[in-house]
């Protein structure tokens, strides 16, 4: 199997396309905050019109600018109150409130810490372009087994953070399946891909799309020409 330079870790791996961009199979409306087959991205909906606990959710959308030369990484800190993260809080740093509790995110160098917190997870690298503006979309996901996205890319990279549950990602180069603990996986820039959840429980993650600020997000993929084989 051939693997992203630099990109997508080998064998098991975890992914959400934007880890959100989800979709029961059986009819499910955009209200949910689930996607919409027929519609394609973007599936999550902003916070503000969750109806329900489940779906994908877009907590914070965070203009950065342009970012350092050399490798940035996602740093994700918990924190006990948004008063301490928002205290320890530095540039390019975003507190978000999700899965009930209280994050600091940061896009930073390796082994960046902040004072105060717990460190969780530093996922990467994420491969950027010197000169052009980011923003950092900060997305929540809680899906059970049977959601599926439409085909996706998005201007930028993405990773994810699995707390619980399975899913199975599949991208031009495979199959790639991702539980808690297992290494996690960026999807470069513009590399077309389609989540599944699988496994028997309910499926919890943070997502990070580190995008163009000058384009959408997440984008339908029609002219990759990439067609899923269907190996999740």
């Amino acid at each position: 199997m051939t693997a992203y330079p630099h990109a997508l870790p080998p064998k098991r791996a975890v992914m959400a396309a934007v880890a959100c961009l989800l979709t029961v199979l059986s009819a499910s409306g955009p209200a949910s905050g689930q996607l919409d087959p027929r519609r394609g991205p973007p599936g999550c909906v902003p916070a503000a019109e969750r109806q329900m606990e489940r779906g994908c959710y877009i907590l914070v959308s965070d203009p950065l600018g342009e970012l350092p030369a050399g490798p940035m990484y996602w740093h994700i800190e918990l924190y006990p109150s948004r008063a301490m993260a928002e205290a320890a809080r530095r540039p390019r740093g975003t507190v978000v409130e999700a899965l009930g509790k209280v994050w600091l995110m940061s896009v930073a160098e390796a082994g960046y810490r902040t004072p105060g917190g717990e460190h969780v997870a530093e996922l990467g690298p994420l491969l950027t372009t010197a000169g052009m503006s980011y923003t950092a979309a900060y997305m929540e996901g809680i899906m059970m087994p049977g959601a599926v996205t439409g085909v996706h890319h998005h201007p930028g990279p993405e990773a994810i953070y699995t707390l619980a549950g399975e899913e199975c990602m599949e991208t031009p180069v495979g199959r790639f399946v991702g539980r808690p603990g297992d290494p996690p996986i960026v999807v470069p820039a513009g590399v077309p891909h389609r989540l599944s959840i699988t496994g028997t429980e309910e499926r919890r993650s943070l997502a990070l799309v580190l995008h163009d600020s000058f384009q959408p997000w997440a984008i339908r993929t029609h002219e990759h020409g990439w067609i899923p084989k269907g190996l999740c």
